[in-house]
């Protein structure tokens, strides 16, 4: 999945002008309880301005709260000027970018402001990749790297009527051994199932109902 299939459109994000106040970008801000927001000149991206940003900017600046905030441009408090997506990168990519920082701009190659990607989107979107938010069972397992491994787990799942929820890999490396993770439906036929897995090669290491 790419950042674009995530991203919010510039018309559901809330922004601010280049010459909007600080005070101006605090009322956004609480009205709408986030963190960043993107700033623009007209469609134009320059930036994103934080809460944090503009409280430590009014600190390091020995002036009068109200003078400062009234006075003070959100255009120049912004950061990650140079710190934006295009749309095209895979997902994942940017949960370290986001680790630390509300959100990410996407802007097209002459910088106009397409939309948002935050940071809960893309938890949000690990969590529906896991199936966090569905009842089910996970079982995890081992199995050797071999070639058409997953198409067999795959073959003993429909053989059993099992409604895959989701399936998640790991230990993309050069091991022999991969391990997954494989939440399905609740049915009554869990045992056999996880039995003729292990007729196949497959070594159960946990099975877990979700509560």
């Amino acid at each position: 999945m790419f950042v674009k299939n995530i991203m919010i459109p510039k018309h559901e994000c809330i922004t601010a002008q280049a010459n909007a106040t600080l005070k101006e970008t605090l009322e956004l801000l609480e009205k709408h309880q986030i963190d960043g927001i993107p700033v623009l000149n007209e469609e134009k991206y320059l930036g994103v301005a934080t809460r944090y940003k503009i409280y430590e900017s009014y600190f390091l600046s020995n002036q009068q709260k109200d003078e400062y905030l009234s006075s003070t441009f959100v255009k120049d408090v912004v950061t990650h000027q140079e710190k934006f997506l295009e749309g095209g990168e895979l997902f994942e990519r940017t949960l370290l970018d986001l680790k630390d920082f509300p959100l990410l701009a996407v802007v097209d190659p002459k910088q106009n402001f397409l939309g948002i990607v935050t940071r809960s989107d893309v938890i949000s979107s690990f969590e529906s990749a896991f199936g966090v938010n569905r009842p089910g069972v996970r079982i995890a397992f081992t199995s050797v790297e071999t070639e058409g491994r997953i198409a067999r787990l795959s073959e003993i799942a429909h053989q059993f009527h099992e409604h895959i929820i989701s399936l998640v890999t790991f230990d993309e490396t050069d091991k022999l051994v991969r391990r997954i993770v494989m939440k399905i439906e609740k049915k009554d036929n869990i045992d056999r199932f996880t039995k003729k897995l292990e007729e196949h090669g497959f070594r159960i290491l946990s099975i877990q109902e979700d509560e």
